[in-house]
């Protein structure tokens, strides 16, 4: 089944965000509430008008000029050729394509394809119920921020299920989230920073390893300078760490080359490889031993609550290479009371005059 016993209500200003890998049934499941697909079982109840924002620019005609396709996709979602041209300039403002609007669709790249697709959408759809299925992704950064101020503002009246992988805009436009798996929906409606940590789970950090003939890191471990215990999930062989601690992280350096001098960097980075945080570069010169036992005072992890990994490295100070380079190594999970991105900086305060 590619949904199987899926079961929710959802009212006018509240947005409900599906996450899941891809093929876990979310667009089916947008199909089958816009009416493009029947279910087999079960029934759907909705209540005003539905409009989604699907496959964007799926449904143009690649001979006719985007002009063309603006008036063909009005008639197609009820607007007469009045009404249609009298939001034409509105749509051709916001798709920022005015030197192309008479040009065949077929010679647009896709990006200007989906900005088409989305100015029209976002300009003539104005539902009850909105589907909105990863249609943030549209481009540059200039024209994603019109789309999400768009987005936000067909939100305000509109009972809202949004389809993304990405989990700052999910943080923002949803009050709560729902996790698909296989088609089944493993964990029911929830808060949406639990549901984001529930599907960051889903993944694996990725594990890369650089390597050197002269050099060699292994045997890292995190320690807590509270004076607690850091654990390991026995399942996830991930570290459980709090917001707030003060961590250590040790490592063997094992030297082959008994000359060699090395800056020692390290970043914290999150799920999708971004880093988070960078610590300053530190220096190791070999005093003759073969084995060195290192341990790195990060200071306090004060991370927002999320799924992250270590990337260290070493450069050789006379070449200025990168001679060893170790991602997704020790991944850890902060606790913390909510989702949001980033560092957090306590010290910022408030001056009122």
């Amino acid at each position: 089944w590619a949904l199987d016993d899926v079961s929710f209500d959802l009212r006018r200003g509240e947005c409900l965000g599906l996450l899941g890998r891809n093929g876990a049934g979310k667009t089916t499941l947008l199909k089958v509430l816009s009416g493009l697909i029947k279910p087999d079982k079960g029934s759907i109840t909705l209540k005003g008008k539905v409009g989604g924002l699907i496959a964007l620019g799926a449904g143009f005609n690649g001979i006719l000029s985007g002009r063309e396709n603006i008036r063909i996709n009005g008639a197609i979602l009820g607007y007469s050729r009045e009404e249609i041209e009298d939001r034409m300039r509105e749509i051709i403002d916001f798709a920022e394509i005015p030197d192309f609007i008479d040009a065949p669709v077929n010679t647009y790249s896709s990006g200007m394809s989906v900005r088409l697709g989305f100015a029209i959408a976002a300009i003539l759809t104005k539902p009850d119920v909105l589907l909105l299925d990863e249609v943030l992704a549209v481009g540059d950064i200039g024209f994603t921020i019109k789309c999400l101020n768009a987005v936000r503002e067909m939100m305000k009246n509109s009972a809202v299920i949004f389809v993304s992988h990405n989990m700052q805009f999910v943080s923002q436009f949803c009050t709560q989230v729902m996790l698909f798996k296989s088609g089944k929906v493993v964990s029911e409606k929830k808060n949406v920073s639990s549901g984001i940590n529930e599907y960051l789970c889903f993944f694996q950090n990725n594990y890369i390893n650089v390597t050197s003939e002269s050099v060699e890191l292994n045997n890292f471990q995190l320690s807590n300078n509270n004076g607690s215990k850091i654990l390991k999930d026995s399942k996830s062989n991930i570290w459980q760490i709090n917001q707030g601690d003060k961590i250590s992280l040790s490592l063997d350096l094992v030297i082959k080359e008994r000359s060699l001098e090395v800056d020692i960097f390290t970043y914290i980075m999150d799920l999708q490889s971004t880093p988070v945080i960078c610590f300053n570069k530190l220096n190791f010169k070999n005093k003759g031993k073969n084995y060195n036992s290192l341990k790195i005072d990060l200071g306090i992890l004060d991370l927002n609550s999320g799924r992250y990994s270590f990337t260290i490295g070493l450069v050789d100070l006379l070449t200025g290479i990168s001679i060893v380079r170790m991602e997704g190594v020790l991944p850890f999970f902060i606790e913390g009371q909510s989702f949001d991105w980033g560092y957090i900086n306590r010290n910022a305060g408030l001056t009122i005059s």
